[in-house]
């Protein structure tokens, strides 16, 4: 049975949504892949299943979008045991409407300018498909799974949740 997209995008949402930063991969002009840590802007998962980030115009970040829009931006919630990792294109936005509605007070620590600052630079990162690991079982199961592994030579089993969302 196929899962419904919406749901898969909610989970997606769900696990990413309380990560206040994630790490940003480009490709770099020398073809090496450059991470940097940026806040996701949006509240929720836009229908378009976009995410939203700010970045200065004079980063190496901006630099490399327009030579490869492929990126990957990945999260770790390592108190709850949940990783992402979303990967798709991403693209400079010139809509001075998004840059007001996700404008916050953080961002003025990065962009003293405000919304209207020369420097910010709205990216839209369009999700292609994400990859994610969610383990619900308490760090104490957890460990016993692997000792209980480590003595009987096979990999732990159930150790959390591990699924692929695709977002086109």
């Amino acid at each position: 049975m196929t899962q419904d997209p919406n749901d898969e995008r909610d989970k997606l949402w769900a696990l990413i949504k309380d990560i206040k930063f994630g790490m940003f991969t480009t490709r770099h002009a020398d073809g090496h892949l450059h991470s940097r840590p940026m806040t996701t802007q949006n509240a929720r998962l836009d229908e378009d299943r976009s995410l939203w980030l700010f970045m200065s115009r004079q980063s190496d970040s901006a630099a490399d979008l327009q030579a490869s829009p492929a990126v990957c931006m990945s999260y770790a919630d390592t108190d709850s045991d949940s990783y992402v990792c979303v990967a798709g294109n991403a693209f400079v936005s010139d809509d001075a409407a998004k840059k007001q509605e996700l404008w916050s007070p953080m961002a003025k620590a990065w962009f003293p300018g405000g919304v209207d600052d020369p420097d910010l630079l709205l990216v839209r990162l369009d999700i292609e498909h994400a990859d994610y690991w969610d383990v619900s079982e308490s760090k104490i199961v957890q460990l016993w799974r692997m000792a209980a592994a480590a003595v009987t030579g096979k990999p732990p089993q159930d150790m959390g949740e591990r699924g692929h969302v695709e977002v086109r």
